[in-house]
């Protein structure tokens, strides 16, 4: 059961969209549109930019679960403060209420509330849709990450790349990134993993490939970076731990699972790329052999 206070406003509208009304729907879109930022104007001017009235609002409010519209800003004032905190900040928040139980205990809990959270946000339909995208050879796959996250872009790509050929990383540097898009084409997919203290730059990058038509999948955290508003695709997991970095354990299983997903869906081209590239680290004598 997923603990209600936790869910940023982002994760209840996207929870609870399929049972509200139109008009109701009109103002999540609206707060959605520049999230959070969006809702943090007054009640009459969302009303007015969603066309609708501020009795909707309120009933909004209601429906997500909040006493009413006034608790949806004190929640997003603090999820802005959450997602521009430094990791030294972070720490101190974390050691001012930490309990006193061993911290491999405390990790492994805010690790398993985050798989809880993470599952129960994650639509399974989408993520079969984004494992056949990625899984069709006519499209040429690129992928990017920034100044943490290119960690899980370099491991994704590892994975891919040995699954099914076009696929292209690129590097962490911006100033190559012109060169990468002259090759994209309309229809071609883009995996980008932008967590907390967003970048300028993959925000940008995702704004030139959706002009491009590409297909942007987005690896992003509860909070959400701003260059969901181009993707296509966005997986929101959760990252919070008691540490002064956020974890990356969530998108590496949604990482590997994809992974699977991938390989199962086109298995006889990618046991036959499999089987050469094994060849290939024999000839190379790449790995210590013992008999």
């Amino acid at each position: 059961m997923v603990r209600l206070q936790t869910l940023t406003v982002a994760e209840r509208i996207r929870s609870k969209f399929e049972t509200l009304t139109r008009a109701e729907r009109q103002i999540a879109n609206t707060m959605m549109e520049n999230y959070p930022v969006s809702g943090l104007g007054s009640i009459t001017a969302i009303a007015d930019s969603s066309n609708a009235s501020t009795a909707t609002v309120v009933r909004l409010a209601k429906k997500l679960d909040f006493g009413g519209f006034p608790d949806i800003q004190v929640a997003l004032r603090r999820e802005v403060e959450a997602t521009i905190s430094s990791p030294i900040t972070k720490h101190n928040q974390w050691a001012d209420s930490a309990p006193d139980s061993h911290m491999l205990n405390r990790f492994a809990e805010s690790v398993m509330e985050n798989m809880r959270q993470t599952l129960h946000q994650i639509d399974p339909e989408e993520f079969n849709a984004v494992a056949v995208l990625l899984s069709d050879r006519k499209r040429h796959v690129y992928v990017v990450g920034g100044r943490i996250t290119r960690a899980l872009a370099d491991y994704f790509y590892t994975h891919m790349q040995m699954v099914r050929d076009g696929v292209t990383l690129l590097t962490s540097s911006s100033n190559t990134w012109s060169h990468n898009l002259l090759n994209m084409q309309s229809g071609d997919v883009l995996v980008m993993f932008d967590i907390r203290r967003y970048e300028r730059d993959v925000l940008r990058l995702a704004e030139l490939a959706r002009s491009r038509e590409l297909e942007l999948v987005l690896f992003t955290d509860q909070w959400g970076s701003p260059a969901a508003k181009f993707a296509s695709h966005s997986f929101h997991t959760r990252t919070e731990v008691p540490s002064a970095w956020d974890s990356s354990i969530m998108p590496l299983f949604i990482i590997e699972s994809l992974t699977a997903a991938i390989q199962n869906l086109s298995w006889e081209e990618s046991e036959d790329r499999m089987k050469a590239l094994e060849v290939l680290l024999d000839e190379t004598g790449m790995f210590r052999k013992f008999i």
